[in-house]
């Protein structure tokens, strides 16, 4: 293992982490480059999903109070795509722990996390990419159109990119945790998947069960969804909880709280983990 000292000043430790933790995104970057396909693949699914629900569901669903049901839709498979990031980040860092790669670079003088939040932040961009092509098959397929103004739709997007953005740690830390890529996308996918439709993402929530409502009502994910429907201007579910009441305080709130939680322990268990 290389030993080097670390930089004496808080300000000098600062500038290392944030150096090395470009170098680290730049490195995601440049996976992406090798591999074409990935890159194709995520921005095909967006236009997938908005027809599959806006065509396909969309002509079998009405709202209670009246609506656009695509202009209702396209907020949920925002929110849809934004929480899978999870299951993508998850399956990378576990492929990486199971060749090595993670115990390679601990070896390096690198700052404590840098790897991680590189990883997040080329992750993050991603998201905005997600976001972007959505954004543009919403508005030339499916009819989706924001009413807010175009502070209050930037600020939706904002708001989708840092729920996105939380579920990148959250996906990081289960990543850490399993043997490789297959194990990750089961323990991230096969409970986050179902969790998107026990929202308010594709069908209002006024005929669900009483305690399925509570459930869903306190559902991070429809906090989110409510969110950025009340900044595009878009059809809203009626309100009974506190939640999707200030969906805007909530989706902060929920997603400042992940972040909170998750990158802390992701960190720290990148420390101790070791190779598969």
């Amino acid at each position: 293992m290389i030993t080097v000292e670390p930089p004496a000043t808080r300000a000098e430790r600062l500038r290392w982490a944030l150096s090395d933790t470009f170098v680290i995104a730049g490195r995601s970057y440049s996976q992406l480059r090798a591999q074409p396909g990935q890159i194709a693949a995520e921005l095909v699914a967006p236009v997938i999903m908005t027809v599959l629900f806006g065509y396909v569901f969309g002509s079998a669903i009405s709202l209670p109070g009246g609506g656009d049901y695509r202009n209702y839709l396209m907020p949920g498979i925002f929110m849809q795509v934004m929480a899978l990031s999870a299951v993508a980040a998850a399956t990378s860092v576990a492929e990486d722990m199971a060749r090595g790669i993670i115990d390679r670079f601990r070896a390096q003088p690198i700052a404590r996390g840098a790897l991680l939040a590189g990883r997040s932040l080329a992750d993050l961009s991603k998201d905005w990419l997600s976001l972007a092509m959505m954004a543009v098959c919403g508005l030339l397929i499916a009819g989706w159109r924001p009413r807010g103004t175009p502070l209050e739709t930037l600020a939706g997007f904002a708001l989708l990119a840092l729920f996105g953005y939380a579920m990148i740690w959250l996906g990081t830390y289960i990543g850490l945790f399993v043997k490789n890529g297959a194990q990750a996308d089961a323990a991230t996918f096969g409970w986050l998947f179902p969790m998107t439709f026990l929202a308010n993402a594709f069908v209002p929530l006024e005929g669900l069960p009483g305690w399925l409502r509570a459930i869903a009502d306190w559902n991070p994910m429809s906090a989110v969804v409510s969110a950025a429907r009340e900044l595009f201007g878009n059809p809203r579910s009626a309100a009974a909880s506190w939640p999707l009441q200030h969906p805007v305080t909530a989706s902060l709130c929920w997603s400042l709280l992940i972040i909170a939680v998750f990158a802390p322990l992701a960190v720290r268990r990148y420390r101790t983990a070791a190779s598969r």
